[in-house]
């Protein structure tokens, strides 16, 4: 892409929270292994404890592609997710794109 690395994460780490509950904490950081790939952090709110990972790739300046990495529960991996925190870890998906979408003008001049 033709937008530089750390622009690109200091625009995903400003507008990404905005996308979330106030209460959910979210981190953004580059992904070590993939120079088009942001890796996504999601602590959520209340008494649930858990923690979803994400690698959001570009897959183009326009789409991202994102990836659940792991889910986590008290920091214990969670391998058989209920349809509850499957429809969390869809709604966190449908967040991380809707970012990418805000972002566009960054990514695609």
């Amino acid at each position: 892409m033709s937008v530089n690395r750390d622009e690109l994460l200091a625009a995903w780490q400003q507008a990404l929270p905005s996308t979330f509950k106030q209460t959910d904490k979210v981190e953004v950081i580059a992904d070590p292994l993939d120079q088009d790939a942001l890796r996504i952090h999601v602590n959520t709110a209340g008494h649930n404890h858990y923690e979803f990972e994400y690698i959001c790739r570009y897959v183009d300046p326009r789409e991202v592609q994102v990836t659940l990495r792991d889910i986590q529960h008290m920091g214990a991996t969670v391998y058989d997710p209920t349809l509850d925190i499957q429809n969390l870890s869809e709604e966190y998906t449908r967040n991380i794109h809707e970012c990418a979408q805000t972002l566009h003008s960054l990514t695609n001049p």
